[in-house]
């Protein structure tokens, strides 16, 4: 693998140089020459040379795109950029010559680079892990008909195995071999619209059921989410998801009885895997549940594992669906209360929240045993303490009766893991027993968005940002259409001082979510760190939750010189939200070098 033209170029900003290592590391474990020699990087008429010579000579050329590239208006590699898109254009249509690879959660939407990137395949490597894959798939394709086979955009999702004998075309594989799949809002159908939660929730519960299948990696509710309600094709939805299948469907409920279609989606032929509909009683939802869930699973690993694998891979769907299928209730009543609770929890708001408590307290009446219930009822009575809508102490001490509650009835129970973490984490500052506990949720379900955000909020807590970085990461390639999630990465980024890094992150956050609250005061303040006073009081003017607005305004406009509204923002702080606040009053102080 010697010769010039099977070498691979790697190009990179010079802050991902450890991530483009354990790339290049892989490529050579399996003897593929790879043009990445950081020692060379010293410039100079002959380095510059070197560097044109071998990108006009590589056989792949492989941008590597990230937050640090999105950050940079200006760098080296920008220019291989060039050289590598000029040299294309120079090339057959049929011929793979770019490879791009997004190293965190980049949107190929919003990404800064050249638009011939965005007319190939781009493989998804969070942190430059799991590189093995990617080394196996440029072999095959150096080792190709004597020459580098085509590479066809399939709608933005990693690369694929060769398909088998026997299996679908495209079969629906994510960059390291697993199975992904995507969990639409099934459509409410009903001419009752107050039957909108029943459909949500049906679909959130498949989605909370395929997280705890093993090897099946599903994208995180808040991203399949956010297309509720939009026409959309589903090729695009998996394009922006990063999933090859696509699970959609509709419900229509009319009393006790209800009808719902489910489709098996395949975004590369946008066509059908599989499809049913089911006319029951509402007894039988919960067949109903385990049935598409079988399928769906039953399904992709058929595709996946090919030949006659089909009955031995439904047998396994059957166990591994009982075996996720933990703490939830055989009673359609409860159900059904347990799914309204769930509809208006996710509404941050103090009337939402509180319907979401009644709904849940109404289902645990009906059945004291529901343990899912419970955890719900520990996640609402904790947003509440946390948003001020609820006194801390006796918030928190609901949460916590809740969550044990859970735990007791189902030791096994990943959200109830999750949920107890955070209490321990936010309120006791018992960290190692929350991170016990996010540790015992991951090993239940480990695909699941909310856990890994969870896991890295306490690790950046605990100074170890290395570590939140990665498992925020991990869960942004799950969740990618989450503001959330992307304000945490800013966080970890802002926290260690990394700015250009942390202005990237809570610019996608806001991007995604421009009335969303927290992510203008901690853009302000990386704004503010580097002295762009202007657009930090911007921000600052443009946040909305009450908390934040005024840390931010009393901060920036202190920085700024204006010391009497600065103490005006300072004081509606304290005469307001001292209670919920004293950590904001506090950086106030700190920030003004008020140390007492």
């Amino acid at each position: 693998m010697s010769s010039a033209n099977k070498a691979i170029f790697l190009s990179y900003a010079s802050q991902d140089a450890e991530a483009a290592r354990r790339i290049c590391d892989a490529l050579r474990a399996l003897g593929i020459e790879v043009w990445f020699d950081q020692s060379a990087l010293r410039g100079g008429d002959a380095w510059d040379a070197s560097i044109r010579r071998q990108i006009k000579e590589c056989a792949l050329f492989m941008p590597i795109i990230s937050a640090n590239t999105q950050a940079r208006e200006e760098g080296y590699f920008r220019l291989e950029w060039k050289l590598a898109v000029d040299r294309s254009h120079l090339m057959s249509e049929d011929r793979a010559f770019l490879l791009p690879v997004v190293i965190d959660a980049t949107l190929d939407t919003s990404a800064r680079v050249p638009e011939k990137f965005r007319e190939v395949q781009w493989t998804h490597l969070p942190g430059g892990q799991a590189a093995a894959a990617l080394a196996e798939r440029v072999q095959r394709l150096l080792a190709s008909a004597g020459d580098v086979a085509p590479v066809a955009p399939q709608h933005g999702w990693p690369a694929t195995p060769p398909v088998r004998a026997g299996t679908a075309a495209g079969a629906a594989t994510s960059t390291d071999g697993a199975p992904s799949i995507a969990v639409l809002p099934f459509i409410n159908m009903s001419r009752d619209e107050d039957n909108e939660y029943f459909a949500d929730g049906l679909a959130e519960e498949l989605l909370n059921v395929l997280v705890k299948i093993s090897g099946l990696r599903v994208a995180s509710r808040t991203s399949a989410f956010s297309f509720k309600g939009k026409d959309i094709d589903i090729p695009t939805v998996a394009q922006k998801l990063n999933v090859a299948t696509v699970l959609a469907g509709s419900v229509r409920k009319s009393g006790k009885r209800v009808r719902i279609t489910a489709q098996l989606v395949e975004a590369a032929s946008d066509s059908h895997l599989w499809s049913e509909t089911y006319d029951r009683e509402l007894d039988d939802i919960f067949a109903v549940q385990d049935d598409i869930a079988q399928a769906v699973v039953k399904e992709l690993r058929t595709a996946l594992l090919g030949g006659n694998a089909g009955a031995r891979a439904g047998t396994a769907a059957a166990a591994d669906v009982r075996k996720a299928v933990v703490g939830r209730s055989d009673n359609p009543d409860a159900f059904q209360l347990y799914l309204q609770g769930k509809f208006y929890g996710e509404r941050v708001t103090q009337v939402d929240t509180d319907k979401a408590i009644a709904f849940f307290e109404q289902a645990l009446a009906i059945d004291p045993g529901f343990a899912l219930a419970w955890t719900g009822l520990s996640r609402v009575h904790q947003v509440q303490a946390g948003y001020g809508f609820a006194p801390i102490d006796a918030g928190y001490a609901r949460a916590r009766e809740a969550a044990l509650t859970a735990l007791r009835l189902a030791p096994d129970l990943a959200e109830g893991h999750v949920e107890l973490g955070l209490i321990l984490d936010a309120y006791d500052w018992n960290w190692s027993a929350a991170e016990a506990s996010f540790q015992r949720a991951l090993e239940l379900a480990p695909g699941d968005a909310h856990a890994l955000r969870a896991a890295s909020g306490l690790s950046r807590v605990l100074g170890r940002t290395d570590e939140a970085a990665n498992l925020i990461n991990r869960a942004l390639a799950l969740d990618p259409l989450s503001p959330r999630t992307h304000r945490a990465l800013g966080m970890v980024y802002l926290m260690t001082g990394r700015w250009d890094e942390a202005a990237a992150a809570l610019q996608l956050a806001l991007d995604l979510n421009p009335a969303g609250g927290l992510a203008h005061a901690f853009l302000g303040a990386v704004r503010l760190a580097q002295g762009r006073l202007p657009e930090a009081l911007a921000l600052a003017e443009q946040e909305s939750h009450p908390v934040f607005r005024n840390m931010a305004l009393a901060t920036t406009l202190h920085a700024l010189g204006r010391t009497e509204e600065a103490e005006t923002a300072l004081q509606t702080l304290i005469r307001d939200y001292d209670w919920t606040a004293a950590y904001q009053i506090a950086a106030v102080y700190a920030c003004r070098n008020d140390v007492d």
